[in-house]
Order: structure tokens, then sequence, then C-alpha cells
């Protein structure tokens, strides 16, 4: 018991060591940036409290550019569970090594810069881009979906769709065949199956995916900047502009605390149904 007692403050001192490394990124690289966040966003330029910047959030122009973020947001959001599931089922089906190299061609472009990726997209949408040369010379219409809330979208569901697959398939992955096999015997069908056995269980991991495309997709601002031609402003766009090009911090750094609020409550939903993590360990 002595030894024991003895070794407790080495083991203690090892513990903090280890642990130093994460609390020193975590007080840098997200303790202090959100501090300053909240600093700005609560302050004018003089420094006095006020609370216009957030409130702004209600003027036309960023309420109009906050709806729109939230309605292509859902759309992105949406088509990417509505793409995900079927696949991560097909996933769920196949041999390992055969899903293994599936998973790895869907993680592969991820390995791209995100900003390179947009840019592929760019150039294939455009008047003269790729897509329009093909369509051209199969002498078919030429497509005009540049610069339109729906190449925001597609740019939207290509970078964020991973990120909906693996939560699903990781969850679906650990279902025990047996209780397929069960509902089965007990006279299910496959949509009985699909209502009563598989989307129950795979909920932590479509309330995971969901939340790992929506906040990206409502926070968003080079996939608009890019596939919108600056034409079609969302509420990161706003917030983007506020601190480059306005040079106004406290109004950016209030409408940021407002898109904190979706966040939090992302959080939430995901501590809720998904408290073994199960959907966010891959």
């Amino acid at each position: 018991m002595n030894n024991t007692r003895k070794q407790h403050p080495l083991l203690l001192l090892r513990r903090f060591g280890l642990a130093g490394p994460y609390a020193v990124w975590i007080t840098g690289f997200i303790l202090i940036p959100l501090l300053l966040i909240m600093w700005y966003g609560l302050t004018d330029r003089t420094g006095a409290f006020t609370l216009e910047n957030i409130l702004s959030i209600a003027a036309p122009d960023h309420f109009k550019a906050l709806w729109l973020s939230l309605g292509l947001s859902l759309i992105s959001t949406l088509t990417c569970l509505i793409l995900a599931f079927p696949l991560a089922m097909i996933l769920r089906g196949r041999k390992m090594a055969a899903s293994s190299f599936i998973v790895f061609i869907f993680i592969l472009p991820m390995w791209m810069n995100f900003l390179l990726r947009t840019m592929a997209w760019q150039t294939l949408l455009e008047k003269n881009g790729v897509i329009n040369g093909i369509l051209t010379w199969l002498r078919l219409p030429s497509q005009t979906l540049i610069n339109t809330p729906g190449a925001i979208v597609l740019g939207m569901v290509y970078n964020f769709l991973p990120f909906m697959v693996l939560p699903i398939y990781n969850v679906l992955s650990k279902i025990d065949d047996n209780i397929i096999h069960a509902a089965k015997d007990l006279g299910a069908n496959g949509f009985q199956r699909l209502v009563k056995v598989w989307l129950p269980l795979s909920l932590p991991g479509i309330i995971s995916g969901i939340t790992m495309v929506f906040v990206p997709s409502l926070t968003t601002f080079v996939i608009s900047d890019l596939l919108g031609g600056s034409k079609i402003l969302l509420i990161g766009n706003v917030i983007e502009q506020e601190f480059t090009r306005g040079s106004n911090w406290n109004l950016g750094s209030g409408l940021s605390l407002v898109l904190m609020v979706f966040i939090l409550i992302s959080m939430a939903v995901i501590a809720k149904y998904d408290k073994n993590g199960e959907g966010t360990a891959f």
C-alpha cells in the first residue's frame, strides 16, 4: 500500500504531462479565439458593451443571407442523407476487403485541398468548361448551372458527402446480423425491416452525419464564392466580407455568435441521440 501511495504523485504528473500538449492546443486554438470572438461580438469599436452586432442579424440583407444559408444547407444535408444511407447499406453488405477499398475511394478526395476540389467543379461547370465542351461535342444543349444555388448545393454535397457516409456505415457495420434474421423470421418484409430495425439502430450515425454536414454547409463561404460567382451571398460570405473587406470585426464576430447557436444546438442533439459516440468514431 505504501509503494502504491508513493507512486500516485508520479502517476498524476505523468498524466498531466501527457495531457499538456492537448491543453495547450485547446487553449491556444479554441478557447482564446472563441473568447476573442465573444469580446469583439459584444463590444463596439470603442470597446463599449453592445448587443447591436448580434441583433444586426435581423437586418434585411443579413436575415436574407441567413435564411438562404439555412435553406441550401437543409437541401444539401437531405441530399447527402438520401445518397449516403443506401451506399452505407451496400458497403455493409460487401466483404471487408471490398468495403474497405470503397471507403478508401471516398476518403481519397479529402486528401486534396478543399479549395482545389471546389475550384475543380468551377472549371467543370463554367460556361466554357469541360462539361459544356462535352455537351457541345455531343450536340446537346449546354448547362448553365454555374453561379446558381444549384451549383452551391452540388459543391456542398460533393465536399461533405463522406461526412454523412462514414458515420452511418460505422453504425450499420456494428449491427448484429442475427437481429436482421430475427426480423425476417418474425415475418417483417424489406420495408418493415428498414423502418423498424435499420433506421432506429442507425439513428446515432444518421444524427452525427446530419450534424457533420449541416454545420459546415451553414458556415461555408468558399463554395458559394466560387460556384456562386460572388452573386449569391450566404451568411458565411457576409461574415467573411465583414472581416476582410469591411474591417468590421465587431459586426463579423456578432454574426458569428449567432451561427454558434446553431452549432450548440447540433452538439446538444448529438449528445442526446449519440451518447456513446457510435456515430462519430470510425
